[in-house]
């Protein structure tokens, strides 16, 4: 949703703390399979 101006307010704090808990909901999970990937990969090229 955008405003008439087209411009956005800033979230409010609460609403920021939702979109912090998501990020890591999302990139934590996310960044230990990249690191596991890297590992199992490196495992298989080097032997």
């Amino acid at each position: 949703m955008t405003t008439p101006s087209g411009t956005s307010s800033p979230p409010s704090p609460r609403r920021r703390g939702l979109i912090l808990f998501a990020w890591l909901w999302v990139g934590v999970p996310l960044a230990y399979g990249v690191y596991e990937l890297v590992q199992k990969a490196t495992q298989l090229f080097t032997g």
